[in-house]
């Protein structure tokens, strides 16, 4: 990887498509008129638009030679025509080819600092969300994370997972807003948690840690937003051998639990108040219990998911989805949702959208009541 860093990208990502040679083909569409037409149009007139074009697209040099083509296409059709203002032309040719020339030197200059911050950016992605692992002890796990905006890496979309002396310990939640104060409550966040789940005996303790965190996340760097930066996040706690999920919902919309292909939205019984809205509406939370047989699976997920839109304003129907789907594997259900999310939204995502796909295993001979 470090010796990557000072690579230059291509443009376009490296591939040569229609668009790169769009430079080329107006020099020869240009060319061609000038050359079949009567004088009188006089279509060389167009000739400096082709390095123009090539700035946009081109590396430095391509730029030069193409306009140094194009000088010499006007020189050709002076011998042709005598009188369609050659020097003028070549003028208007060399001045605009090493104003392209710049031009495309700055470009790829704005492309090497952009390059480098997206390694940045990638970088701090793998840290605030770090792969998960897809087995811990005999839950199998597996994560998405679609950014909203295309050229975004990170956002208010966290996700986290532990195995603790208490059982598996999951996280999910979302930072209300944008941006880099986004990110930064959702990091300190996600730290807190990776130190609470290992200490905390129960999921209030790792909430009220939480709390702590973000208050005094808010508290070092205030901004405009500070009345509204707060998370909401989904806690569950999965002990081993027990037969059951303990969740604590934050203000978050609810994991939905298949078992034996019915579908079950697990609102909590009691709402406990968001990520750091404690002080203004309490900080009593409560856990609920919900039977888990083996096969089962659970998804976490944040609103994103079941706020994508289609074309007519409808809300995607996660639960009607979920029906549709049978048994899967954890991964093969969050690429379908990927891949249906995008079709229902037509590819444009209003939100971030970040989910947890949890299979319980089937191999235990024993069954749990619901």
């Amino acid at each position: 990887m470090p010796g990557r860093l000072r690579r230059r990208r291509a443009p376009y990502g490296g591939r040569w498509d229609g668009a790169l040679l769009s430079p080329v083909i107006v020099t020869v569409l240009i060319a061609g008129l000038a050359f079949s037409t009567p004088r009188e149009i006089a279509f060389s007139r167009l000739l400096p638009a082709a390095p123009a074009l090539a700035a946009a697209m081109w590396p430095v040099v391509p730029t030069i030679l193409l306009g140094t083509f194009c000088l010499l296409v006007m020189i050709g059709l002076s011998f042709f025509y005598t009188d369609l203002g050659t020097p003028y032309t070549a003028a208007a040719i060399v001045a605009v080819t090493l104003a392209a020339a710049y031009a495309s030197h700055v470009r790829l200059e704005r492309e090497e600092i952009l390059f480098h911050l997206r390694l940045v950016a990638d970088a701090a992605q793998k840290v605030l969300l770090r792969p998960l692992p897809r087995l811990i002890e005999d839950v199998e796990i597996e994560s998405l994370y679609l950014a909203a905006q295309e050229q975004a890496r990170i956002g208010g979309d966290f996700y986290e997972a532990a195995d603790t002396p208490y059982g598996v310990r999951l996280l999910i939640g979302d930072v209300r807003g944008k941006g880099l104060p986004a990110v930064g409550a959702a990091s300190a966040v996600i730290s807190c948690f990776r130190e609470a789940a290992y200490d905390e005996p129960d999921l209030r303790g790792i909430v009220h840690r939480l709390e702590i965190s973000i208050a005094r996340y808010s508290a070092a760097f205030p901004g405009q937003d500070l009345p509204e930066r707060f998370a909401t996040a989904v806690l569950a706690e999965i002990t081993h051998g027990s037969g059951q999920v303990r969740l604590l919902n934050c203000g978050h919309p609810p994991p939905l639990l298949v078992h034996h292909g019915e579908i079950r939205v697990l609102e909590p019984t009691t709402a406990s108040p968001p990520l750091n809205l404690a002080t203004l509406i309490g900080d009593r939370y409560w856990v609920d219990t919900v039977a888990l047989a083996p096969g089962d699976q659970l998804l976490l997920y944040t609103d994103g998911v079941t706020e994508t839109r289609d074309r007519t304003g409808e809300f995607f129907p996660l639960p009607e989805w979920m029906r549709r789907q049978g048994p899967a594997a954890p991964r093969e259900l969050l690429d379908r949702l990927h891949r249906d999310l995008l079709r229902y939204s037509g590819g444009r995502l209003e939100d971030d959208i970040a989910a947890l796909a949890v299979r319980c295993p089937s191999t235990r001979a024993q069954e749990y009541p619901e």
